[in-house]
């Protein structure tokens, strides 16, 4: 891995006038990019042919609209490891915030080895999302004490109602969730897809059998301030997923007809604000804290900024508890966290992602602390 000094001594020759923020064009690109635009940075984006129009023509910066001041579009993302991709970037002394594609589009060893570009955030931690790495989330919430499901080494073992995380045979990225209360139930269901070829018996082999649980789905969403060493809220949301979304829209004798023709998808369309009671934010605050002092132990530094603790408050022998599904260790991919009140609460007025990232990097500027956020 790029060892983190060398990434310091990098962003320390830089000139801190006229840094830029870069990001992959997808994901959550506009709302870094709108934010950093707000606090006097320049913006790049690197895009991907074929997708790249959000980007190079209807936000770009013109007549004092748009956020995105310039594109580097290539034939796939990967490519952004290439030498003339990186020297490009560096000459515009570029700060990268990444996101969810850096490991859906990329090798993480090609990212942690071969991108000489600071990144804001914690390089090494973005694998740990997933669930077949050492040391990965499931590892984390253990050792921060936070409850996540139970995990069923063998379909064999499923003695309750489960859900089975399986990567889809076509877009290896997005799961082929399938939900099963047996051993025979699993079997049933299982081959019905290996027999449509929605999934593979490899992926099949590999996926996650998880103890589904019944509650109030919802994300807490964190961004930590290394330079003030605090934890703040940036607001809280739900997923918005199809064709789920579409089924339980249905009445209930409907749903059972259209179940006959189709299988349940849980594929990521975008996030609902979701508002929380005041009396669970001391508790929402401890959960996160626990995670930041897990990571600063077991990975140093540990996190940087945004992530995420996603998953549902469950009601247990009358008691509320928060139970962890999935860990973002970077920016979530929901733009409209600012819209609860959370962060108005600390700064008067509700901030999005975007622009917490870019005070955070405004000031490390102005302290002499720049090295301090990037890896």
């Amino acid at each position: 891995m790029i060892e983190r000094k060398d990434i310091q001594k990098l962003v320390e020759s830089y000139d801190k006038n006229d840094i830029t923020i870069g990001v992959l064009g997808g994901h959550s690109a506009l709302d870094v990019c709108r934010g950093a635009k707000k606090h006097g940075f320049r913006t790049i984006a690197v895009c991907q042919k074929g997708r790249e129009k959000t980007y190079t023509k209807y936000y770009k910066t013109r007549d004092g609209k748009g956020c995105i001041d310039e594109t580097i579009v290539l034939d796939k993302f990967a490519d952004i490891t290439k030498p003339e991709v990186q020297e490009k970037l560096r000459e515009k002394n570029t700060i990268f915030i990444h996101n969810r594609y850096f490991w859906v589009y990329f090798d993480f060893k090609d990212i942690e080895n071969n991108f000489m570009i600071p990144i804001f955030g914690t390089r090494g931690m973005l694998k740990l999302e997933e669930r077949d790495v050492p040391k990965n989330q499931y590892y984390l919430l253990e050792k921060a004490g936070i409850r996540y499901p139970r995990i069923f080494k063998s379909p064999k073992d499923i003695d309750r109602l489960v859900i089975v995380k399986v990567n889809e045979a076509i877009r290896g990225y997005e799961r082929a969730f399938f939900y099963a209360v047996s051993f025979d139930d699993y079997k049933k269901k299982s081959e019905e897809m290996l027999k449509k070829k929605m999934i593979t018996k490899d992926a099949l082999k590999n996926a996650v059998i998880e103890e589904y649980i019944v509650g109030a789905q919802i994300n807490f969403n964190y961004f930590y301030s290394v330079i003030d060493d605090e934890l703040e809220i940036m607001g809280t949301d739900t997923r918005r997923q199809t064709n789920l979304d579409g089924l339980i829209r249905l009445p209930a004798n409907e749903q059972l007809e259209v179940l006959k023709y189709l299988k349940p998808k849980l594929i990521e369309t975008g996030h609902i604000a979701a508002t929380t009671k005041e009396s669970i934010i001391e508790r929402i605050f401890d959960l996160g804290e626990k995670f930041v002092k897990t990571t600063q132990k077991e990975y140093p530094p540990g996190i940087i900024g945004p992530f995420a603790l996603q998953g549902a408050v469950a009601a247990d022998k009358g008691k509320e508890e928060m139970v962890v599904f999935d860990v973002s260790m970077r920016i979530p991919g929901s733009p409209l966290t600012r819209f609860t009140p959370h962060s108005g609460y600390l700064y008067g007025e509700s901030i999005s992602y975007g622009e917490r990232i870019a005070m955070e990097i405004k000031k490390a500027i102005e302290t002499d602390r720049l090295k301090e956020i990037v890896t």
